[in-house]
């Protein structure tokens, strides 16, 4: 027995030739593997959808469904849990296995085979599988870590927003300017934690698949003016003008969305414009249009069946964004070089809860002229 691991590998035989599913069985066998065969490509995939193997011998040339289809078809339209490698075992005279390997398959054999040589193909392969199976467990235990780490993090946060938002209120005493100053400074701080938290834990939801967005009918420009309203104070704290401008076709815009991402989308954009903006002003401009008239398909990842498209611009007159820092802005932990730059999950965010939305997000920007994100999403037919 090559290892002890062996007994434990299950291992799928494809080959519409019972000599060659024999010989192969009786090698691997004597091997200590356990080996299960299918004469032709539907039942493979059938065996595959009932019962995973850790390793599927794809013999290439086969009537009917040939291992070229077989291959594609595990690689693109069956959802496995876990990685199966696939060896080719192909003839001599048969046709290059270029195809195969581009297809996703990851090695090859051909007939006839040798002991030696099949069951070296065997283990490094095998090898390969435990070595991704124990990648993805150790990603699945960080996210499952992360997810309890936020929930254990945000429960005293909140905790303590609520203690100092009594201190503030004078529920608990009088305070001295001194005094007061500090929890401020405290309730704020605290505040931006928790907001992190928040941001980390959606991002995480989006990762592990376990977000769910619940769509029905949005009104933006309704959506939009309540988010001015919320954030003006903000602006206004640094002087800075927030306006709202809607196109004569995009009132009463409805789009099919989760309002409360959409609410947590442009509230980080139009957050992030006043927050990297010292002077000047922010637009938010709402607009509705055909959308071949002003993007590519390869921009706008919408179904062909939607016509047309609201484009929503968030522009602000801030310190703007280097085309090197551009290159990567939507990518999660990438932290812009602006000194208030946060934990590099805001625009990562954004991007993912565009995407649920079947839309895209663009940012044009140039260094001290300021930025425009632009995002597009498609209107409700």
């Amino acid at each position: 027995m090559s290892s002890l691991s062996s007994r434990f590998d299950k291992i799928l035989v494809v080959d519409d030739s019972p000599d060659n599913v024999f010989l192969i069985k009786t090698i691997l066998e004597e091997e200590g593997y356990t080996i299960s065969t299918a004469e032709n490509g539907v039942s493979a995939l059938t065996q595959l959808e009932t019962s995973p193997c850790d390793l599927v011998l794809l013999d290439l040339m086969m009537p009917g469904m040939d291992g070229y289809e077989v291959t594609r078809r595990i690689r693109e339209d069956m959802k496995l849990q876990a990685y199966i490698p696939i060896l080719l075992i192909t003839a001599h005279d048969a046709p290059n296995v270029a195809q195969g390997l581009d297809l996703g398959a990851d090695d090859f054999i051909r007939k006839p085979v040798t002991v030696d040589e099949l069951l070296a193909r065997v283990r490094s392969l095998l090898r390969l599988k435990r070595s991704i199976d124990e990648r993805d467990e150790i990603a699945r235990q960080r996210e499952d870590f992360v997810s309890r780490l936020t929930h254990d993090l945000r429960t005293p946060l909140v905790a303590a927003d609520r203690m100092l938002m009594l201190f503030q209120q004078g529920a608990l005493g009088n305070l001295s300017p001194q005094m007061a100053e500090v929890i401020t400074i405290m309730a704020r701080s605290n505040l931006n934690l928790l907001s992190m938290v928040n941001t980390l834990l959606e991002v995480y939801r989006f990762e592990a698949g376990r977000k769910t967005l619940a769509f029905q009918p949005v009104d933006l420009s309704q959506l939009l003016e309540e988010l001015v309203g919320e954030l003006t104070p903000l602006a206004q704290d640094k002087k800075l003008s927030l306006k709202l401008e809607l196109s004569e076709d995009a009132t009463n815009t409805i789009v099919m969305g989760d309002r409360l991402e959409l609410h947590r989308l442009f509230t980080n954009l139009i957050g992030n414009a006043i927050k990297f903006t010292e002077s000047g002003s922010v637009a938010i401009r709402l607009t509705s249009v055909l959308w071949s008239s002003k993007i590519s398909a390869s921009e706008f990842t919408a179904s062909a069946s939607i016509k047309d498209y609201v484009t929503i611009e968030i522009a602000d007159t801030g310190t703007g964004i280097s085309p090197e820092e551009q290159a990567n802005l939507f990518e999660r932990f990438r932290q812009g070089s602006h000194k208030s730059s946060g934990s590099g999950l805001g625009l990562y965010l954004s991007r993912r809860i565009v995407d649920a939305h079947h839309g895209s997000i663009l940012v044009s920007s140039e260094l001290n002229k300021g930025s425009v994100f632009m995002v597009n999403l498609p209107i409700k037919q």
